[in-house]
């Protein structure tokens, strides 16, 4: 085996595009291990931890490619990471602006696009978390709101950054604001969801997903969806963005229905949402996901209230009994909200403590996951990783997974899914698997296609993830009496 480590001295490309680009580099025949990656520290410990030589002097400005293989395969590793690279220049290049003299700020970018005033838009931000701050203040002094998909932003930061939107009539969606839909364009992780009367003022992506897709199932749809952190409705952040997101849709005539979609909020927090939901014109639905309450339930009162009947959630079962006997729901989730979801869900249906009798419920999504690697939602590894461990073991278990389709996501997450299920379904008798699908039909994964195989390798499929975790709770109660 050989290694190539470069140094390429202010070649800038996002983490997204640098991860997808190392995955593909490390599939090839003969390769051993690639990672493209900006010369962070994180980054820079990981490329160590990975065996190759840390390069000296390079900076978080730098990209650094490393490469391990055999010799022949190496060269060709080499050409196709760097045809990789100028694809993704290619297809985020066409931007209409002066590709030459690129804008140095924020606020010079705004101007240079003629987009700054009452209309500018929106300024999304995902850089390091320490270096949120100015960018996005700089967005806001632009007259830009802000979305900021970044995390590790110290709180004390998000603060003054909403306070600041606040005093200057914007609203800062984030940080760690991973879905958001404006106009009917998709920010982040979104589903081609359909146009619709139901706004959403979401502190959780997935959570925001589940429902829009929810509700576009049911022949409804979404006006807007404004994301505003996991922090948003905490008792220090105190919910300034999403009071802020019900002014806004309470403005927008295309908003006959909002809906707020959280984990359950600090209660002097929900309270104030309350209180400000009440002084509206447009009705308010919430959806806090917890012992009492799940997305389904919160997506079926919205439906009825906009005259719709809710539909039959399950997308198919594949001819699932029961376990031969009692069992534990192993979950695997790329959205910490479905994961929290499924949780309240199985402790109604099973009862009592579920770590304490075996049952174990994962977000892969989490930032101890995270640390140096891309989201589940991009890169599922770990994740069928985990799967496959769980499924050589003996004892009868549900797994519980959820698959989530959309822009931003892996272009294919149900394919290698779908071939690992099969494999250990046929293996283990005393298996069973339960997806929970959040997605639409026209989402650019393919919908059917993914219903279709899943089904196929021997899965029962969901729409609602709530509904997913009743029917596994089911099944590893073993034969019903």
């Amino acid at each position: 085996m050989k290694a190539f480590v470069e140094v390429r001295r202010g070649a800038y490309h996002d983490s997204v595009t640098l991860m997808r680009v190392s995955r593909r580099v490390g599939e090839l025949d003969g390769v051993a291990g690639a990672m493209a990656a900006m010369a962070t520290g994180l980054n820079l410990e990981m490329l160590g931890r990975m065996g190759f030589e840390v390069p000296e002097g390079a900076g978080p400005a730098d990209l650094v490619v490393a490469i391990r293989a055999e010799e022949g395969p190496l060269a060709a590793a080499r050409a196709a990471l760097d045809e990789l690279l100028r694809e993704s220049r290619t297809d985020t290049g066409a931007s209409g602006l002066d590709s030459a003299a690129p804008a140095r700020t924020t606020g010079a970018a705004a101007r240079r696009a003629g987009g700054i005033g009452p209309d500018a838009g929106i300024a999304l931000v995902s850089v390091p978390g320490p270096h949120v701050f100015p960018e996005a203040m700089d967005a806001l002094e632009a007259g830009l709101n802000v979305m900021v998909f970044s995390d590790n932003v110290p709180l004390e930061q998000e603060i003054a950054l909403k306070e600041a939107a606040a005093r200057l009539g914007l609203i800062v969606m984030g940080p760690d604001c991973g879905t958001a839909m404006v106009g009917g364009a998709g920010l982040g992780f979104a589903n081609a969801v359909r146009p619709g009367p139901v706004g959403l003022v979401a502190a959780s992506g997935t959570g925001a997903q589940q429902v829009a897709c929810l509700l576009d199932a049911a022949g409804a749809g979404v006006s807007h969806v404004l994301g505003v952190g996991g922090r948003d409705l905490s008792l220090e952040v105190s919910g300034r963005s999403a009071l802020a997101a019900l002014a806004a849709l309470d403005a927008d005539p295309a908003t006959e229905l909002i809906m707020v979609v959280s984990k359950p909020p600090a209660p002097q927090v929900a309270d104030l949402i309350r209180e400000a939901a009440r002084r509206l014109d447009t009705p308010v639905e919430f959806a806090f996901v917890g012992p009492d309450d799940d997305l389904t339930r919160a997506a079926e009162r919205a439906l009825r209230r906009l005259g719709r009947t809710p539909p039959d959630w399950a997308a198919g079962y594949a001819g699932h009994a029961p376990l031969p006997g009692p069992g534990t729901v192993r979950g695997f989730f790329a959205g910490g909200t479905l994961r929290a979801e499924a949780a309240a869900v199985l402790r109604a249906e099973l009862g009592g403590d579920l770590a304490a009798a075996g049952h174990s419920l994962v977000d892969y999504g989490d930032d101890a996951y995270t640390r140096g690697r891309a989201h589940p939602m991009i890169d599922p590894t770990l994740r069928l990783a985990a799967i496959e461990e769980r499924a050589g073991k003996p004892d009868p278990g549900v797994l519980l997974i959820d698959v989530v389709l959309g822009y931003g996501a892996d272009p294919d997450p149900g394919g290698p899914l779908s071939a690992l299920l099969r494999e250990v379904l046929d293996a283990n008798a005393n298996l069973r698997a339960v997806v929970s699908l959040c997605g639409t039909r026209r989402d650019p994964q393919g919908f059917d296609r993914h219903m279709a195989a899943l089904l196929d390798a021997g899965a029962s499929v969901f729409l609602s993830n709530a509904q997913a975790a009743r029917f596994a709770a089911q099944l590893a109660k073993g034969p019903h009496e």
